[in-house]
């Protein structure tokens, strides 16, 4: 019963906030109450224990919760689909050359901020693809001077890079992640990630001194495929020292990397659940490495496409609502699919202010 009071104190103040009157204070209280809702256990009922909002099956607070909002506390804005490789496995492909006009993608931004975002990720395609880099320089200004998120980060796969970014938009970034799924080159062109007689593993120890000398959070993104499963990247990692190295399994969305039509055909690059963790026993020494598999992928993103649609993965193909400049956020996210426990689960929620990770710059 010791936990049992805080768990039912929880779920009475997140059914509470419902009210329409209590909605604006919802918005700044819901992170608290849904880690509240995560984090104390119940007694079970003869299956053994529960999380505090697992429901038994059948039970008539499972339609309730559905109800709840959603907080947009971390979202990843892929605002162009356009990229200058051609990975086999992408799972957002160039379907369209769509990008909002900046005020526009700023006014979306703004909406995100008032309903409760505090990171925002921008990626694509290749984000600094859209003029060399400016456009999301400016976006990545706003956020970090105007609307004072905590955290702004970029996945990109480095090759557009150029050292004046950092001087002139390198004070508002907190994190850069670069894309490398391999240290063998010829795996890198196998994979599509070569670009002529431009090396990808060289470019990618640049980009790692340049976020070293103007104060950006290293991160590293790798996809583990057919071709990269067996390599061993303990010793090339451990000399980068990436404040996080996330390990993706390759994963199939149908529109995108299969199907009828899909831009790619991204089966042949499909690893099993064993082949993966395989992988990840090899790394286990590496203290930055998180890892997530297909499961740990599911529904704990919430995406938002070039028109600033969220868009829903649950039938394993993305499937958009309407755009948050149209609806509104709260309305939006109600078809976003977004699963806040495995968001939670899968570490979704970590030190992601560069002010707060106290690096030796």
């Amino acid at each position: 019963m010791r936990m049992l009071l805080p768990s039912a104190l929880a779920a009475r103040l997140l059914g509470a906030f419902r009210q329409p009157l209590l909605h604006s204070l919802w918005r700044g209280l819901a992170p608290l109450l849904h880690w509240l809702r995560a984090a104390f256990w119940w007694p079970g009922t003869g299956k053994g224990q529960q999380r505090v909002g697992e429901r038994a099956e059948g039970s008539q607070e499972e339609e309730a919760d559905g109800d709840l909002p959603i907080t947009p506390t971390s979202v990843n804005y892929h605002f162009t689909r356009q990229c200058n490789y051609r990975c086999g496995f992408c799972f957002h492909t160039a379907k369209t050359s769509f990008v909002l006009p900046l005020e526009e993608a700023k006014r979306g931004l703004l909406l995100l901020k008032e309903a409760g975002m505090e990171k925002i990720n921008f990626s694509g395609g290749e984000p600094f693809l859209q003029d060399r880099g400016e456009y999301l320089g400016q976006l990545v200004k706003f956020c970090k001077q105007e609307l004072l998120l905590p955290s702004v980060s970029i996945v990109s796969n480095g090759s557009l890079i150029r050292e004046k970014w950092f001087r002139d938009y390198g004070d508002y970034l907190d994190i850069l992640a670069i894309s490398c799924d391999s240290f063998d080159e010829e795996v890198n062109v196998l994979i599509g990630r070569g670009q002529g007689k431009k090396n990808h593993v060289e470019n990618l120890q640049k980009l790692r001194k340049w976020c070293n000398d103007y104060r950006v959070a290293f991160k590293i993104n790798s996809v583990i495929n057919r071709f990269n499963v067996d390599e061993d990247m303990n010793e090339q990692i451990k000399a980068l020292n990436p404040v996080r190295w996330k390990v993706f399994q390759c994963l199939l969305i149908e529109g995108e990397n299969c199907g009828d039509d899909a831009l790619r055909e991204a089966q042949r690059f499909v690893i099993s659940d064993e082949e993966f963790e395989e992988f990840l026993e090899r790394h286990k020494g590496v203290s930055c490495l998180v890892p997530e598999s297909n499961q740990k992928m599911k529904d704990s993103y919430l995406i938002l496409d070039e028109y600033m649609r969220f868009l829903n993965c649950r039938s394993g193909r993305k499937d958009p609502s309407m755009s948050i400049l149209d609806v509104g956020v709260e309305e939006a996210i109600k078809f976003s699919g977004f699963d806040e426990r495995m968001f939670l689960k899968r570490g979704g929620k970590y030190v992601w202010s560069k002010a707060d990770l106290k690096l030796d710059w």
